[in-house]
């Protein structure tokens, strides 16, 4: 037997336009780069080097009770600004290799630094410096080591080829931050490999920033949604940039695939710029040494900032909005760091707010924090 036909009628247009009613429109959804999409804004911390003098090794194996080492004291009091934000990043100037313990020139810092960096609330590292190869391909295996011992991620020198072909990734408010580590120097010493530490040139400033911009590149291409691009550049002391570090800037800011550029290495601050609209760090100065006008050092090699980068993600275009600072003084004796500013009791601390200022400036889109 035949199935029966429906013996409905057909719908008149005044019925069939009734029913269209009644059927719910498709929801819609924001797409990529669609104003609709609520924009996400987190804010990523950077901070200067961390150069562990002698004088800072023998404070930390006093502040652990003379059983290893402990250098979160000297970090308590800029923690909100590492912990309390959605991202810190720190550089890791010094190898922490086997083997003894050793300072200026050759440094071998202890491996607890890693630790430390991990309960100071750092998330990542970048490890290439001008120091990296102290202590060979030991020192780096030993650095790297560390931080994958308290999960702390890190780039820039590798123990292995393959770990150096490998984009280094950050996670934030569900987007994929790429993160790249370079060099213009290693004081003469040469790489076991050609993979040990990423490095460039300082006088073949076209050549380090492709190199740079190939890393970026391959991060881009594995999916990160920006770059942060993080260098140890320029000359130790001089409170502006070289026309080697200008190149290279140029080059990157230029590069869609780069999204912001921050430097340390000179041991002192140099002024924040925004170069093709994007912002350029060139130097943080020392975040902690032993460094200072004690030691026959410019007094402001115990200044240093922590710049804050205020990211805003908005559909598929994730850039810096603003640059913020936190100006900062290391106290000598103790190694406490502590924030600087115009309003501070201390005139040291005065002082070293007026110095910072002055140089890394208060202009369009960055200044310090208020």
């Amino acid at each position: 037997m035949r199935p029966r036909r429906s013996r409905t009628p057909p719908l008149g247009l005044a019925a069939l336009a009734a029913a269209l009613l009644l059927v719910p429109a498709a929801s819609a959804k924001p797409v990529a780069g669609d104003p609709a999409a609520k924009a996400k804004h987190f804010t990523v911390s950077a901070s200067g080097d961390l150069l562990m003098h002698r004088p800072l090794l023998d404070r930390a194996h006093s502040n652990a009770g003379g059983n290893g080492y402990d250098f979160t004291p000297f970090f308590e009091r800029i923690k909100r600004y590492i912990a309390k934000v959605d991202l810190g990043l720190c550089h890791a100037e010094t190898p922490m290799g086997p083997g003894p313990i050793t300072t200026y020139p050759i440094f071998n810092t202890p491996s607890d630094l890693a630790q430390s960096i991990r309960r100071s609330g750092w998330d990542a590292c970048s490890t290439a410096s001008n120091h990296s190869l102290d202590g060979g391909q030991r020192g780096i295996d030993g650095t790297v080591d560390a931080f994958d011992d308290v999960g702390v991620k890190h780039t820039g020198s590798f123990a292995s080829k393959r770990e150096s072909k490998e984009p280094t990734f950050l996670r934030v408010r569900g987007l994929k931050i790429g993160f790249v580590s370079y060099t213009d120097a290693t004081n003469g010493l040469s790489a076991p490999h050609s993979w040990s530490v990423n490095e460039y040139a300082a006088s073949d400033p076209k050549a380090g920033a492709k190199a740079i911009i190939r890393d970026a590149r391959k991060a881009r291409d594995q999916g990160a949604d920006a770059v942060i691009v993080q260098l140890h550049w320029g000359d130790e002391n001089a409170q502006r940039p070289n026309a080697s570090q200008m190149a290279v800037a140029k080059k990157l800011t230029d590069a869609k695939v780069v999204t912001v550029v921050v430097g340390q290495g000179p041991h002192v601050v140099q002024p924040i710029e925004r170069i093709n609209d994007k912002f350029v760090v060139f130097s943080e100065g020392n975040l902690v040494s032993n460094q200072g006008a004690s030691t026959g050092l410019p007094v402001a090699t115990q200044d240093g900032i922590i710049a804050l980068l205020h990211f805003k993600a908005e559909g598929d275009e994730v850039t810096v909005r603003r640059v913020t600072y936190v100006p900062t003084w290391v106290r000598l004796g103790d190694y406490v760091v502590l924030p600087a500013k115009a309003s501070s009791n201390a005139s040291a601390l005065r002082e070293s707010y007026r110095r910072t200022v002055r140089v890394v400036g208060d202009g369009r889109g960055f200044g310090p924090v208020r």
